[in-house]
């Protein structure tokens, strides 16, 4: 059942919300289709949608598939570009399936061309929608969002970047399969230039000193680039990257991506910054896209934070007897929970609940049971 809001209340909903004014440091000229794309894998395809499109004109999407239909999928959108191909001259001969794509394609101003047909069949590409993690990210916005704007305030940053999590990691304490790790999603090699990171310690697991080691990251890549967009995308790619991309190609970004073919900068790297500007977009006006959310509250995030070393003393807890001890030993993770939450919940540390737990990273889920005591 599709759900309506009046026009009323959605106006009063996005009144609500945290406001992030337009700002020109933050430009989107010649991006625009692909910041288009990235709302659309935001706010319209879920987690069971693989959307097939194309690597560099990423908004030339052919159209949608599950995980078991992909395969076929791909090949019908193959099969369909060579009947292009083979048609250039001869449109009208195009069949009934195989002439929405040549529209599509048509519609973005490209060539028709032997030549772009040959590209488009060597970047046809999927992305997995993630409207579903996105609406639980702007839930979980709510506990962070605020002290994360200060912080961003006291670095010289734009605002904007406090929801930068929106595109690591949903405002979850994540841990990525190339080893990144928190909110902020800081690799060790990173982290180590800004935060302490030890057998005992590792402060990338604490949101708000990791949101501070992002907004001097970020402080210094602006130093170094001279751009925002540049500085956005050299959180992802790179300071090192990004310097010899602008060297190359100059500090225009869209520039730097229709010709900058670095050995590492692919997909993810020139798609970041737009991924960013989707996400402040589709944040500011999220009751269009998913009516109305509760956003956690921000007191969930404790003003004092207890340092997170395994070996922190603490006030023993007062004894409990009976069958009241056993129900103490245990907690039953709740939706939106994070071990950080958890540890400073029950008066313990991280790592000494991983340990209980024998868990080999900070993930957990909902409806987990975790040892605390």
């Amino acid at each position: 059942m599709k759900f309506r809001v009046s026009s009323t209340l959605l106006f009063l909903l996005a009144a609500a919300v945290p406001g992030f004014a337009s700002n020109p440091t933050l430009p989107s000229q010649g991006l625009e289709q692909r910041v288009d794309f990235w709302k659309k894998i935001y706010t319209q395809y879920g987690a069971d949608d693989v959307v097939i499109h194309d690597r560099i004109y990423v908004n030339l999407i052919y159209g949608v598939a599950t995980s078991s239909t992909q395969g076929s999928r791909i090949s019908d959108v193959q099969n369909a570009l060579r009947e292009i191909r083979s048609n250039l001259q001869t449109p009208e001969n195009l069949s009934p399936e195989v002439s929405p794509i040549f529209d599509s394609i048509q519609a973005l101003g490209l060539p028709m061309t032997s030549g772009l047909i040959d590209d488009l069949l060597d970047n046809v590409h999927t992305q997995i929608g993630i409207k579903e993690r996105f609406r639980d990210g702007v839930i979980r916005s709510g506990r962070y969002v605020e002290s994360f704007r200060q912080i961003m305030v006291n670095q010289s940053v734009p605002t904007e970047l406090a929801l930068l999590p929106l595109v690591e990691s949903s405002f979850q304490n994540a841990r990525s399969k190339a080893g990144a790790v928190g909110v902020w999603q800081f690799t060790s090699g990173t982290g180590r230039s800004y935060l302490k990171i030890t057998s005992k310690v590792d402060e990338r697991l604490d949101p708000v000193r990791s949101s501070e080691a992002a907004a001097h990251l970020l402080r210094d890549n602006y130093s170094a680039l001279g751009t925002w967009p540049l500085a956005i995308s050299a959180y992802n790619h790179g300071r090192g990257g990004m310097l010899q991309a602008q060297k190359l190609y100059g500090s225009d970004l869209p520039t730097i991506i229709d010709e900058y073919r670095g050995p590492v900068f692919g997909y993810a790297s020139m798609n970041f910054y737009s991924e960013f500007l989707a996400a402040v977009e589709v944040y500011e006006n999220y009751p269009e896209y998913f009516g109305e959310l509760t956003l956690d509250r921000p007191d969930t995030i404790p003003q004092d934070r207890p340092t997170m070393v395994a070996t922190t003393k603490m006030a023993p807890p007062a004894p409990v007897k009976g069958s009241a001890a056993v129900a103490a030993a245990k907690y039953k993770v709740r939706n939106g929970d994070t071990l950080w939450d958890i540890a400073n919940r029950f008066g313990t540390s991280i790592r000494s609940l991983m340990d209980k737990n024998k868990l080999s990273n900070s993930s957990i889920y909902a409806g987990q049971v975790l040892l605390v005591k």
